[in-house]
Formats: C-alpha cells, sequence, structure tokens
C-alpha cells in the first residue's frame, strides 16, 4: 500500500536513527572537568501530543539509569502548553522526581514556543554549564528566521540541539533539520510506533551529556539494538 505524503516507513526512519546516531558520534567531547553532566529535556506539551507525553513519562527514567553508569547526569525539564505558558524545572539528579513532574503535566491546546525554550536554554548556559539541549515536538509555528539565529547562538557556546520528531509533518521537518545543523546537532524523525527507538536515542543523548562521545561507544558495546548500529559508525 502507498504510503501518504510525509509518511515515513520503518526503513526511512531506520535511516533517520542510523543518520542520527553517525552524527552524535562526530560530536566533541563536552568539557565539564568533575561537574555533573547537565542536559535540558525541552517538550511541547500542547494538545497534539497528548497521546505521547505518558509514553515519554516512562522512558524518561531509562534516561537517568543508562547515564548514571556512565558519570552522573542532571536533567532540566522545560515544557510549553496552552496560552502563553512555559516552565521549567530546578536541575533534578533523580529519576522520580523528574517523574512526579512529569506525571503531574496535562496536555493543553496551543501554539508551540520553541523559542521560548532556546532563549531559556541560552539564559541557563550563561548561568553554567548546559552539555546539550532534547527537544521532542511534532510541529513548528513560529518564525524559522528567528529560531534559526538562536539555535546558532547554542552552537557558539557548544550545546548541540537533539531534535527528535513525532510524526510526519514536512515544513516541522524541514525546520527542524535547519535548527540542528545550526546548533552542531541533529534531527531524527520518527514514526507513531517508534516508541523504543525514541527510547534508544534518548538514553544515547543522556550518555553524549554525562560522558561524551567516547561514553557512547563504551554504552554501545554493552547494549544491543540501536546501540550495536552506533558501535558499528564509532568503528
Amino acid at each position: 500500500m502507498a504510503k501518504k505524503p510525509g509518511e515515513l516507513n520503518k526503513a526511512d526512519s531506520s535511516a533517520q536513527v542510523t543518520a542520527f546516531l553517525d552524527k552524535l558520534d562526530q560530536m566533541p567531547q563536552p568539557h565539564r572537568g568533575d561537574r555533573p553532566g547537565r542536559l535540558i529535556f525541552a517538550m511541547d506539551a500542547t494538545a497534539s501530543r497528548a497521546a505521547t507525553w505518558d509514553m515519554a513519562c516512562q522512558l524518561q527514567g531509562d534516561m537517568f539509569a543508562k547515564s548514571s553508569a556512565i558519570g552522573s547526569l542532571e536533567l532540566q525539564l522545560v515544557f510549553f502548553r496552552g496560552y502563553q505558558e512555559c516552565k521549567s524545572s530546578g536541575w533534578l539528579s533523580n529519576p522520580m522526581d523528574l517523574l512526579r513532574l512529569m506525571s503531574s503535566v496535562k496536555c493543553l491546546a496551543g501554539q508551540t514556543q520553541i523559542e521560548r525554550v532556546l532563549k531559556h536554554t541560552l539564559k541557563v548556559i550563561k548561568a553554567g554549564q548546559v552539555d546539550a539541549l532534547v527537544y521532542v515536538g511534532d510541529s513548528m509555528e513560529e518564525n524559522i528566521d528567528t529560531l534559526g539565529s538562536l539555535a546558532g547562538q547554542l552552537k557558539l557556546h557548544s550545546v548541540p540541539m537533539f531534535i527528535f520528531q513525532e510524526g510526519h509533518h514536512l515544513g516541522a521537518a524541514s525546520a527542524f533539520k535547519q535548527f540542528a545543523q545550526l546548533s552542531g546537532g541533529a534531527h531524527c524523525q520518527l514514526d507513531q510506533s517508534s516508541a523504543r527507538q525514541l527510547g534508544e536515542l534518548l538514553n544515547a543523548a543522556a550518555v553524549y551529556a554525562a560522558g561524551g562521545r567516547g561514553a557512547l561507544q563504551d554504552y554501545a558495546k554493552l547494549n544491543g539494538g540501536l546501540a550495536k548500529n552506533l558501535l558499528r559508525q564509532l568503528k
């Protein structure tokens, strides 16, 4: 059966995941001394993502588990929803604290606020070190030039933006690819049945934030699935 315009089949999705992991392998080692790795985890909590929000809650605990074997990780949750509501947590090092926080959030109708996410990240960078920004969303309803400029500023601070796109919005995909490139990060578009792939990618980003590129190679030696694909890319 022919796929719909913009729809990803399994081969497309697998190829994009492999490309993402390859890009991740090429990124520089974060320089942090003895401090914990720091990852800003930003999420679109508008109504279109209600069905996948619970899935993300389940996956985030595994991020901490995988990264803890590499090094300590502090994570800050940022989300937007409704009318001009964009909130951020403090730095969290306990997965249960993050789970309780995410479980209390209900998705509400509204437009995207990626600009506020990027400006917040830049503000946090000025106050202290950040190693990576992860953004999970399915659409983009803002000025692409404004967001592109902010994404470029992330690169100046060596903070890559890892964008995990859910769904098949072609306009969002084009914009997200540009933001990832401008920040020195990577974009991966996933189909709606790829919870396992999203989990693997979130784990990879967390391991990178906690221990850098070398840690990803060690992680791949101990894990199957996409981690093995990453190990082949490293070789």
